[in-house]
């Protein structure tokens, strides 16, 4: 009714320009039958309402994989569907092709696909599929915005998993060729062998020296299954982008490689992430791969503009574990940070574990540092030595404590980590 009743005003507009205008005559004849096949068209197009959608995307990918998302279109009418479809992803789903072309017949169902690179981590959605149904003609369309929730989980990309390899071989052959003699709690028997000058005493296994009438003493290796409890800080302080990467996701790098080293080491392995609340966590003794519990747990995780509630920290790791374990902290060290919130409750923390705090370093103090070529320069980089001093200052501070600390750029903290893990290993302190 729509269009005959545009069409009826047309035509009267046209009667009354060829009175006024006799040479218009032509011009809105044409016009008119323009109008006439444009509503034939529309009423020949197929309604978006008929249609029904199946959406085939999988739940999960990896940041910086291409990822196929395809709909399904059935057309439920009886004449064939000319459309235009677009898949109304989220912008940092990085969505190619998300407007497309189809034809479907009557009756029949037809699959179009675009390819997603998601450019963040975490939960990306799409609302709605919005079709646009075309005439025989191509002169008019049917629209329709039809609701379709969809999402893929985007999980953290773990890059430096190239490092884990070599770490590993560093961790068989400390537990394995290079067997180092330790003494007390915190060890595992692992063979007999001769007495040597040097040897320990206490070392010696009496039972064996009299079975074989040579003094035999017992080695040891570093003990396995012990707890290793990673705390992410996913607090306002980890919201800072470094090398344009929040800071939060090089932690998450960094959990990543040393919950699959100790886990290789045969340690267990529990992960947190807190700010004022815990915001997910992963225990050891669920079932099923570790790096697939971890992974999907980090995934949805994003910075809390809040400040850290530190002292939750004592009271969660206990419950994760009574036993002596080691602890990483993976949060920030800047100044007024660590003295309101990590200072008070690091006491606490290091009379029962052993405690190691990692940070991320911005690799740009030390460029900003060095730079003196106008007066801006020179005040940038009294800004930027004054950061480095007061970071340097945290750090002592904190070792003095007895916690150790590893403060690298993003590149190099989720391997210089790892080598922590290993020399403490080495040293028996776990």
């Amino acid at each position: 009714m729509a269009v005959s009743g545009r069409f009826v005003l047309l035509a009267a507009a046209g009667a009354v320009a060829v009175v006024l205008f006799p040479g218009a005559a032509a011009i809105f004849g044409w016009l008119g039958i323009l109008a006439l096949a444009a509503g034939a068209d529309l009423a020949l197009a197929v309604s978006p309402r008929s249609l029904r959608l199946q959406r085939d995307v999988p739940e999960s990918s990896r940041l910086g994989e291409d990822v196929r998302s395809a709909v399904t279109v059935h057309n439920l009418s009886g004449r064939t569907l000319h459309a235009v479809l677009r898949d109304a992803w989220q912008p940092s789903a990085g969505a190619r092709d998300s407007v497309r072309r189809l034809t479907v017949p009557a009756r029949e169902a037809r699959q179009t696909a675009g390819i997603l690179r998601p450019e963040r981590r975490g939960e990306l959605r799409t609302a709605h599929v919005t079709v646009r149904s075309f005439g025989p003609l191509g002169l008019a369309a049917r629209q329709r915005t039809i609701p379709y929730p969809g999402s893929l989980r985007v999980l953290p990309a773990f890059h430096s998993k190239r490092h884990l390899p070599a770490k590993l071989r560093r961790l068989r052959e400390l537990d394995g060729n290079a067997s180092v003699q330790l003494r007390g709690n915190g060890t595992e028997f692992d063979s007999l062998r001769d007495y040597v000058r040097g040897d320990d005493v206490r070392s010696i296994d009496w039972r064996a020296t009299a079975r074989r009438r040579d003094t035999v003493v017992r080695t040891w290796r570093p003990e396995r299954d012990r707890r290793v409890i990673m705390v992410l800080d996913t607090s306002r302080t980890s919201a800072a982008r470094i090398l344009d990467e929040p800071r939060l996701d090089t932690g998450i790098e960094a959990a990543l490689l040393l919950g699959m080293l100790a886990r290789g080491g045969g340690d267990r392995v529990d992960f947190l992430a807190l700010d004022r609340r815990v915001r997910a966590r992963v225990d050891s003794t669920a079932k099923g791969n570790l790096l697939s519990r971890l992974v999907n747990a980090m995934a949805p995780l994003e910075p809390e503009l809040v400040e850290a509630d530190l002292s939750l920290l004592p009271g969660v790791i206990a419950s994760v574990s009574s036993r002596r374990s080691l602890v990483v902290l993976i949060t920030s060290l800047d100044a007024g940070a660590v003295e309101e919130g990590l200072l008070p409750v690091l006491p606490r923390l290091l009379a029962r574990h052993v405690v190691v705090i990692a940070s991320v370093r911005d690799p740009a103090l030390d460029e900003l540092r060095a730079a003196r070529d106008s007066a801006a320069d020179v005040f940038r980089a009294a800004a930027a030595e004054r950061a480095l001093l007061d970071r340097a200052a945290v750090t002592a501070q904190l070792k003095s404590m007895g916690a150790e600390v590893v403060d690298e750029t993003p590149h190099e903290l989720p391997p210089k980590l790892a080598d922590m893990y290993i020399r403490l290993k080495a040293s028996g302190r776990l």
